[in-house]
């Protein structure tokens, strides 16, 4: 098996160059981790998902063009097993509950992006079984 087997692929949208570039960087720290494509709205996310296929899908909640919250109903209405991670600056409970309801795995705040961001990839990414937390984070 080679060691990029169990690589962990992983799309990002967010419509801000500067924050995409700081997930790039975090991401190129860890060795079972690959950022294999970048959107910055939802309709570029529909595509780039069905290009890549990635395993996590990192998306922010308000960008422009295509929220992504309709970028996660289109995605998981095409492929049902979609691993999406809400990256976002809200924190009402309605966008909670909505990003919950559309098929979000997790739900986590920048502000907590680097404390938890990595933890929580590997969370969702893990069998059901093999999670010892739940990975909503908020």
């Amino acid at each position: 098996m080679s060691p990029h087997a169990n690589t962990i692929r992983i799309l990002a949208v967010d419509d801000h160059p500067q924050f995409r570039q700081g997930l790039a960087a975090l991401l190129a720290t860890q060795p079972d981790m690959k950022l294999v494509a970048e959107a910055s709205n939802g309709r570029d996310a529909i595509e780039l998902y069905r290009t890549h296929c990635p395993d996590i899908t990192l998306m922010d909640l308000q960008m422009p063009e295509m929220n992504g919250l309709d970028a996660m109903t289109a995605i998981r209405g095409e492929f049902p097993e979609a691993r999406i991670i809400v990256l976002t600056t809200y924190s009402d409970d309605a966008q909670v509950v909505r990003a919950m309801q559309v098929g979000a795995r997790a739900y986590l705040l920048k502000n907590l992006l680097y404390k938890e961001l990595l933890k929580t990839i590997r969370a969702v990414h893990a069998p059901t079984s093999a999670r010892t937390t739940p990975p909503i984070t908020s």
